[in-house]
């Protein structure tokens, strides 16, 4: 009898960051992680994707693919439980005010430096409870590229897995109407994604694996003009953090027809660029109507529901590109970032996003998720 044995996959992972709605990609990783012969290769990612990235790679470090699925449910679950920021519970006027009023009207009252003059941060204290930082850099399976903006410039840092820190990880997610500034050997960093949603031309510059699949959270486009200034905040906010996508995807397509034109043959970085494959996960039927303040709201059912839909998303992609991987790109990036008229975000999920039929409303029924579904036992679903 003949065996054969099957062959592994490495996938590189880009990750957008988009605050709650993050727990989309948390769904699209748990599934991934089912897949015995699939390996994960480098992570670029920023802001909550930035969080989900080392969850991963410091949950693998300490306990392979089991461990990495209790690091990103535990972060996720302790989101839930943290609730309303300790900084504001403690202080019964803003508590009171937060909830009749979303964060986001509350940061254009107060900078951060005055309702939070202590630059107290309980993201801090979650990702140090859940992630072994030092055993992350020591023997993480994966390259880590995590996004953060240069205040004073605002270009963008790449932080290294052999790099990475707390600090690294709050850089990324420092929303400056939020949070103060985090501060790294000496320069000011806010959230990566004013600069990089996540880098992806870095990504397909240096990984020595071609193939790339992208986790979009934000919808491209949306109907009508914004006039409310809430309307008008969160429309700025979505342009403002999907530009830099847009920016590396303009650039990837350029060298694509410089080396289509023979223009750049002899270039290797250019080359490097052009042949990279890329392929997607959209989450925009899901986030699409979903109210800008959700992002910022922790929400165990809404967590619940995002969670199940990044897991059958990233179900229904593997079972028709799986294959794929290694051999061909399954998005056309031209078509879906640079025209989105030609095709346009799906439709909008219902309103208040219900949960999936047959799923707990409690997020503390996602932890048995993790480990119980036979499905992950079998390691394939294809």
């Amino acid at each position: 009898m003949v065996w054969f044995k099957r062959r592994r996959r490495v996938l590189n992972l880009a990750l957008q960051g988009g605050g709650a709605h993050g727990a989309f990609t948390w769904g699209v990783l748990d599934r991934l992680l089912d897949e015995d012969d699939l390996d994960i290769g480098w992570i670029s990612a920023t802001s909550a994707g930035a969080v989900n990235a080392v969850a991963l790679a410091g949950g693998m470090a300490s306990g392979g693919r089991e461990g990495a699925r209790r690091a990103l449910a535990g972060i996720w679950q302790a989101l839930v439980e943290a609730g309303v920021p300790d900084f504001i519970r403690l202080n019964p006027f803003l508590y009171g005010l937060s909830r009749s009023t979303p964060m986001s009207q509350m940061a254009s009252l107060w900078s951060p430096y005055e309702f939070n003059p202590l630059g107290f941060d309980p993201l801090r204290r979650l990702l140090e409870d859940h992630i072994d930082f030092e055993k992350l850099k020591a023997s993480a399976p994966v390259e880590l590229l995590i996004a953060a903006t240069q205040v004073s410039t605002g270009q963008v840092r790449l932080f290294r897995r052999h790099e990475m820190t707390v600090e690294a990880v709050l850089a990324s997610a420092c929303l400056p109407t939020l949070h103060h500034a985090v501060v790294i050997e000496g320069e000011a960093y806010w959230d990566g994604g004013f600069s990089a949603n996540p880098d992806l031309v870095t990504l397909a510059l240096e990984s020595p694996f071609a193939d790339t699949l992208i986790v979009k959270l934000s919808p491209l486009t949306s109907d009508g003009v914004p006039t409310s200034v809430g309307e008008i905040a969160a429309h700025a906010n979505r342009l403002t953090f999907n530009a830099p996508l847009l920016r590396d995807v303009k650039t990837i397509t350029t060298a694509r027809t410089a080396l289509s034109r023979r223009w750049g043959r002899n270039a290797n970085p250019l080359t490097a660029l052009a042949l990279a494959r890329f392929h997607l996960i959209d989450a925009g039927r899901h986030t699409a109507g979903l109210r800008p303040e959700t992002k910022v709201k922790p929400d165990a059912g809404l967590f619940t529901y995002l969670h199940g839909a990044g897991r059958t998303e990233a179900h229904k992609w593997l079972s028709r590109h799986k294959s794929d991987i290694g051999r061909r790109e399954t998005v056309d990036l031209e078509a879906r970032f640079l025209n989105p008229q030609i095709q346009p975000e799906p439709a909008a999920p219902p309103a208040a996003a219900p949960a999936t039929p047959g799923m707990a409303d409690d997020l503390a029924a996602l932890a048995p998720l993790a480990t119980d579904n036979p499905q992950r036992r079998s390691g394939s679903a294809d």
